[in-house]
Formats: C-alpha cells, structure tokens, sequence
C-alpha cells in the first residue's frame, strides 16, 4: 500500500527549505522533492549580505546547505530529483519524478520558484556571480563607484536601473529598440536620473572577463542591431532586467495563475485555488524575490497546511 504523507513540499531554497523546517517541528514529517537545482537561484549566488543573522555575509550556497541541514534535524525527508507530473483533482494529490516514483500526500507546498531570463551566452554563464547579475537589489551593493550596463526595456529594467544608481557611478541601458516599453512615468524617472546612459538598437554579444587573481567581469561586446557594427567597452558588471519566468508549468490548468504564469494565492496567504495545496517563495511573487520574503513566506505555508489539515477528516 502507498504511503501516504501528511505535507510533501515541491522544491527547495529558502521558501522550500523553511516550510520544511516548520512542518517537521509541527510533527507533520514532511517529504521534499527537492529539484535537481537543490537549494534554488541561491546557489548561483556568491556573497548573500542582506540576509538576517548573517553579519559578515555568507555564500549562497553555504546559506542553503544551512537551512537544508536544519530542516533534516527535525527529520525532513529529502529526495533529489524533478517532479514531471501532478495530479490535484482530488486527494490524495499524486506527484509523479522523473524516475518513475508515484508519491501521495494530503497537502501540497509548492515552492518551485523563478528562473530570471538570461541572454544565453556561454560568457554570461561563466560570469555569474562574478560580475553578471538578475538582481539588483540583491548584487548592487557590490558595484559601488563601478560603471555597470543592464539589459532591457520594461518597468523592471528601469526599476533596476533606477536602484543601481544609488552605488554605481554610471548605469548603461542596453536595449535593442530605439524606444522603452517600460511605463511612460518609469521611462521620465530613468531618463531624468544622470546616472543613466543609453545604448539604443544594440545587444551584448559577449561577456568579457578575468580569471586572475579571481574572476571578475572587465568588458562587453556589444553589437549594433541595425547595422551589425561591433564595440567592446569596458565594464565592471552587466546585470540583466528582462524579467523572471515562475517555474509553475506543472500546475498550468490545476491551479489558478496570473497572466505571466505566477500562482495566485489568497487573502495574504499561501493558500492556493485548490484546497489543501499552498504555494510560496518566487512561484507566487513577482515583486519581492528575496530569500528573506521567500523564507518568510515558507513559514507561512507550513502553517496554513497544518492547520488546514488540522480541519480535515482522517
């Protein structure tokens, strides 16, 4: 006969890792489906220094081999691998890995997160965390006095864009019309602001960098979009503003979502469209993205599904 279990918690980082921790000490004996990215977008994180408890900063990685050690303590199950399939139309909800495994539960935590949308260049890849960033409010501390280039046109580019200027000595906007889709109040603000330079109808071909003494990046190549000439500038850091995309695929058509595919929950909660699954971390929110909201909002999910549970019938 299957097990079935009490909370079974779809993917780590912050939000997963702390919804485990507060259903294993409620005795719930959660099971975690980790994700074979274990540990989420902190693991691509190199210094975390705005994180509570940690005043001289930490590694993202070190942050969340922390928070996952805690959550085995109280006796958290962890399995490594991808979710492939889920069934919520009725309970026991069914959650299916790519290695064959079926496994039920009573309630459901999602925690699945965000991809932020990168460029996909080999160079872009191998500078992140050294130079290459999605999150400003995350990394910009790090630029202070440095001249530094974003991509993108939307609110959020102007957004970052915006916040850069509070430590970095320029900001080049790189973007590859010659005019914004970011709200007209958002494009006055940016093109008001000094700080901000524009690159119009261009595109970063390549991330430019150093290994030595550590890695760093030092330069972009940029082209001209209309008439295909290629520059290379000097540069202290490329950070990327062209959205986030929710990993909530598994759950298009089961579960209720925005128009960008975030999962809605309701009444300032983690309660999801479909009773007994809750959702928390990047997967439901398309403003903070911080692991502090996002452990924050893991606390709030293991929670609402104890005491959803507590209402239910064995």
């Amino acid at each position: 006969m299957t097990e079935i279990h009490n909370v079974l918690i779809i993917g780590s980082g912050p939000a997963g890792y702390t919804a485990a921790l507060y259903a294993a000490r409620a005795n719930l004996k959660p099971l975690m489906i980790t994700g074979v990215e274990q540990g989420g977008q902190l693991m691509t994180t190199t210094d975390v220094e705005n994180y509570p408890g940690y005043p001289k900063g930490i590694l993202g990685p070190e942050m969340m081999e922390d928070f996952r050690k805690q959550a085995e303590r109280f006796g958290t199950e962890m399995i490594w691998g991808n979710v492939t399939a889920v069934d919520l139309s009725k309970r026991p909800f069914k959650v299916s890995t790519q290695d064959g495994q079926t496994f039920e539960a009573k309630a459901l935590i999602i925690s699945t997160g965000a991809s932020a949308k990168y460029l996909g260049l080999e160079s872009e890849k191998k500078y992140l965390g050294h130079g290459v960033s999605a999150c400003a409010t995350c990394d910009g501390a790090f630029f202070k006095n440095k001249n530094v280039y974003l991509v993108g046109g939307g609110d959020t580019a102007m957004e970052e864009a915006q916040f850069l200027t509070r430590f970095a000595n320029t900001v080049t906007v790189v973007h590859r019309r010659d005019s914004l889709r970011a709200s007209k109040i958002m494009q006055d603000r940016a093109k008001a602001n000094p700080k901000i330079q524009w690159l119009w109808n261009s595109s970063v071909t390549e991330v430019l960098g150093q290994d030595q003494p550590h890695k760093q990046v030092t330069g972009l190549k940029i082209k001209n979009v209309q008439t295909g000439q290629p520059t290379q500038v000097p540069a202290d850091g490329l950070f990327l503003g062209i959205g986030h995309e929710p990993n909530s695929h598994l759950f298009k058509g089961q579960l209720e979502m925005n128009a960008v595919g975030y999962i809605i929950t309701k009444d300032k909660s983690t309660y999801t469209s479909v009773p007994g699954v809750f959702a928390c971390g990047d997967v439901q929110d398309p403003i903070y993205r911080q692991a502090v909201t996002a452990a924050g909002s893991g606390c709030m999910a293991a929670i609402d599904a104890e005491r959803w549970l507590e209402t239910q019938a064995d």
